[in-house]
């Protein structure tokens, strides 16, 4: 596997480590990133991965819902953008949260209606360890995606090159 630098925020409470043998290669480093939690080393402005804990997310659904919405929108303005959430779509609508007052159709609904309005994929993991796992995997593939369209744009520049001009080549004229 190729190198990777992932960048995590510097104000990310409970940052992911991806260390082990699934993440070999992966070098993570702290900024401050103006979108998301975990982003790519160079490439900040277009990619991004948001963390949440279940308990975070309803509270971003409820009390804090106009700070996340203006994040959801940032996010917008990457290429790529998820909500990546820990626990799991299953905990959410069965109401398996600390925070009071929001109904889980309601949870819901409002995870919906940001996927379908926003066009942001939130992306329920069901455990830390598998948010982590989706976390790398969403920003590797972004860089498998990259690498693939450079290799298209290399290839039709190559094609756009002019012809290579023959030494003593003959040029027929036309009568």
């Amino acid at each position: 596997m190729e190198p990777l630098t992932i960048v995590a925020d510097t104000r990310e409470q409970a940052p992911f480590h991806f260390d082990g043998a699934g993440y070999d290669g992966v070098n993570v480093v702290t900024k401050k990133l103006e979108v998301g939690d975990y982003s790519i080393l160079n490439l900040e402005d277009m990619v991004a991965c948001e963390r949440k804990s279940l308990a975070d997310l309803t509270r971003c659904l409820s009390t804090d819902r106009p700070r996340f919405v203006r994040q959801l929108q940032r996010g917008r303005s990457l290429e790529s953008y998820c909500v990546v959430v820990e626990g799991s779509w299953h905990d959410l609508a069965s109401g398996n949260y600390a925070a009071r007052g929001l109904h889980p159709h309601a949870a819901c609904q409002s995870v919906a209606a940001f996927v379908s309005r926003l066009h942001v994929p939130f992306l329920f993991a069901g455990s830390r360890t598998a948010a982590e796992y989706l976390c790398w995997s969403f920003l590797r593939q972004y860089v498998m995606g990259l690498r693939h369209r450079l290799r298209a744009v290399e290839q039709a520049m190559s094609a756009l090159q002019p012809p290579k001009v023959v030494p003593n080549a003959r040029v027929m004229r036309m009568p």
